[in-house]
This record gives structure tokens, C-alpha cells and sequence, in this order.
């Protein structure tokens, strides 16, 4: 597909849920299983992902871990398929190609606000699942770590991939 047929693409899995039958795998049902507060990105497909691990509602939807903008780069009639467009597409936003959506700048400070808020989540010893997507998830990973923030486990970035971290019990606003 060219990078128009792309960006149509994207906007349709975005507004997708995730596809029936679906079944939530064992390790992540232990840990959801746990949680006291269950949060997502408003995207459908989180929604849907966090309500079927957790077998209930979630408690808060917060805009802060919608997916970052995946702009495609206007490449005239050059075709790729879906995967490779959406690396391009990554790449030439992180180094500053946004058109318009936002740009790798706001999606890093969006990032540290809900580092913050994960952070107030996670007080007195509360267990916290959130429901997110693939590069806002590997942009939080970066954020809470350099917090302090152990990552205890993980398993990859595809979907139902998951990780665990733990907040510093003496942790302070960084």
C-alpha cells in the first residue's frame, strides 16, 4: 500500500477492537487478577483488552496512554506492506515528522505526566494494571526506569505481552 493507504489503515485499527475469541494468557491473568485499579487508553482495543483479563469494567480511562502518532511519511506512489510502513512511519516521527498529529516531543512529556500519575496509582502498595499500546508502552518502560521504577518481568512487545514493574517504596517526584 502507498502511505495515504497506510494512514487509512491505521485510522481503521485504531478505531478496531481486538478480534473475538481472543483468550488472555495464564501469567497475565495472575497479575490482573491482583490488581486493585485497572486503567486503559481510551482506544477501543485497550478497553476491550483490559475488560476481558480483568472480567469487569476498568476503573479509569485516562488519554495520557493512548497510543503515540504514527504519522506515514508522504512517499509518492512507493508501496510497502502494513509492518514495514509502520516502521518507516515510527522512525520519521522519533526524528521529528509528525504532520500535524503529535510530534515525539508531546508524546514524551505525555509520557512523564502519566509516570506521575502512575506513580500516585501505585501508593500504599496498590497493585496497578494498565491496558496500553506497543510504543507508548516501551516509552513508559524508558521513563519509569530512569525513576527508579524496577521492571521485575516481561515478555516481549506483541500482543498480550506485558510488564511488570515495582515502585520505590522512598520514591519522590523526579
Amino acid at each position: 500500500m502507498t502511505w495515504q493507504g497506510y494512514r487509512d489503515w491505521w485510522i481503521r485499527y485504531d478505531e478496531g477492537g481486538i478480534v473475538q475469541g481472543q483468550r488472555v494468557p495464564p501469567k497475565l491473568l495472575f497479575w490482573v487478577n491482583q490488581a486493585d485499579l485497572i486503567i486503559a487508553s481510551p482506544l477501543k482495543r485497550a478497553i476491550e483488552s483490559a475488560e476481558l483479563a480483568a472480567g469487569r469494567e476498568v476503573d479509569i480511562i485516562d488519554d495520557h496512554l493512548i497510543e503515540a502518532a504514527l504519522p506515514s511519511p508522504p512517499l509518492g506512489k512507493f508501496k510497502m506492506r502494513p509492518k514495514s510502513w509502520g516502521t518507516a512511519a515510527r522512525i520519521f516521527w522519533y526524528f521529528g515528522w509528525s504532520d500535524g498529529l503529535e510530534s515525539h516531543t508531546e508524546a514524551r512529556a505525555r509520557v512523564e505526566i502519566m509516570c506521575d500519575r502512575l506513580a500516585d496509582y501505585a501508593t500504599d502498595g496498590k497493585i496497578v494494571y494498565v491496558s496500553a499500546h506497543g510504543w507508548i508502552n516501551r516509552m513508559l518502560k524508558g521513563s519509569l526506569i530512569k525513576r527508579g521504577w524496577k521492571m521485575r518481568s516481561q515478555n516481549g512487545d506483541l500482543h498480550w505481552s506485558f510488564r511488570r514493574y515495582e515502585r520505590p517504596i522512598d520514591y519522590e517526584e523526579k
